[in-house]
């Protein structure tokens, strides 16, 4: 069957299976995530052993460090995608909440409730516990899912995606509900994303490669998990020791994800005594350093950062260093070279932390904390289905709220309008 053939049929079938989805009582969605959640734990085995395929042809890809590390999965992986389905679980509904409701002098009444979306297309790259997450933010919030994952973790994501629909026959719901897509071809994204009838919303997470594509072909709404030039402010006020582990941390506690810091900007007031320390511990962790010529002359022996580096999502043990003269320049900074995800500042100066909320327009803006926390389930969201950098409709990391739109219910008595 051709293609274009394949994608529709499955679309139909998800489009489909979201009429059902979508009038699922709330009692029995937790109990089907909590049922998915058990099976995760329970098919440990058969969910590394497909991983290990994944893996070993990963390994002979020679796909960079960043990208095996994303892909892999491990015991402790398991038990958190196990338990980022029981968190999701844990959440109120989110369908059916009564946002407002008003009468009308002519006694209409109206409410503005909530309701599911429809079908969403996840497409994303790597890492086999977004399809979980997705899978079970879609169901929680009575919509159908399309998992477009990258070709290298297709037999991680078709066995978990296998779980889910295992449980979903069990609870006789369609499993169509949530469904990966096989195909693999390129121009596969290209003819969902014109899906217009059938997907309600493409939410792509990846490179700047795809978001061209997608943006390039898109007939639908399209929320951008964009790519994460996150960067850190040492401030001249800020505690040093404090600076240190945010630092530190923000690069180096994972470096292959999007909440990473990929930039640090540095008060010259503070260079000359915080970036020696702080180069020691990054190169002891392995952690290349690119930067500026100031910051060459604290830390010796790195590499000249270029003008590619300020606009570099890196994903992998490099950092690009930058001193500024002043605050307003850090600012600027940021606002030139940042992708609007995460950025955060270090400071005990409130005037300037407040400066810096106002005029640093990402998604998630910190203060004194690293950037790795911008994240669904730190927030409280149980889990997220992306980190959207866009302002329309949602915001940020994205959880149960951003996966549901609202309908206006009008309740008359036999009014007519004159």
């Amino acid at each position: 069957m051709k293609l274009k053939a394949v994608l529709t049929q499955l679309a139909q079938a998800a489009k489909d299976a979201s009429r059902t989805t979508a009038e699922l009582p709330t009692s029995k969605k937790k109990n089907l995530l909590r049922d998915v959640a058990f099976r995760l734990k329970k098919s440990r085995r058969v969910l590394l052993r497909a991983n290990e395929l994944d893996l070993k042809a990963a390994r002979h890809m020679r796909v960079p460090h960043a990208m095996m590390d994303r892909l892999m999965l491990n015991d402790e992986r398991i038990a958190g995608m196990a338990k980022a389905v029981l968190d999701v679980a844990r959440l109120a509904d989110p369908v059916g909440r009564v946002l407002a409701r008003w009468k009308r002098p002519n006694g209409l009444v109206i409410s503005k409730v909530t309701v599911p979306l429809g079908v969403v297309l996840i497409i994303y790259e790597s890492r086999p516990n977004v399809t979980s997450e997705c899978a079970s933010l879609c169901l929680a919030s009575g919509n159908s899912v399309l998992l477009r994952g990258g070709r290298e973790a297709f037999h991680s994501n078709r066995a978990i995606v296998e779980i889910y629909r295992r449980v979903l026959a069990d609870y006789r719901v369609p499993q169509a509900a949530v469904s990966l897509v096989h195909r693999p071809e390129r121009r596969g994204i290209d003819e969902l994303v014109r899906m217009k009838n059938l997907i309600t919303l493409a939410i792509p997470r990846g490179g700047e490669r795809l978001m061209k594509r997608v943006e390039r072909h898109a007939r639908i709404p399209v929320v951008k998990h964009d790519k994460g030039i996150c960067h850190v402010y040492v401030d001249r006020d800020a505690d040093l020791k404090m600076a240190l582990e945010i630092a530190f941390n923000a690069k180096c506690q994972r470096v292959g994800v999007c909440n990473a810091m990929e930039t640090l900007l540095v008060h010259e007031a503070v260079a000359p005594k915080f970036l020696p320390i702080l180069g020691e511990r990054l190169a002891q962790a392995g952690c290349e350093m690119r930067g500026d010529e100031r910051t060459r002359r604290y830390v010796k022996g790195i590499k000249k950062a270029t003008d590619k580096d300020w606009d570099t999502e890196y994903l992998d043990r490099i950092l690009s260093i930058r001193v500024v003269q002043s605050l307003n320049q850090a600012i600027a900074h940021i606002q030139k070279h940042g992708s609007a995800h995460t950025d955060s500042i270090v400071t005990r100066n409130r005037s300037a932390a407040e400066k810096f909320k106002a005029q640093v327009d990402s998604s998630s803006v910190m203060v004194n904390a690293s950037t790795r926390f911008s994240d669904g389930n730190e927030y409280g969201f149980g889990a997220e289905i992306g980190i959207s950098t866009d302002k329309i409709h949602a915001r940020g990391p994205m959880g149960l709220e951003g996966l549901v739109s609202y309908k206006y219910i009008v309740e008359g008595s036999g009014q007519v309008r004159t």
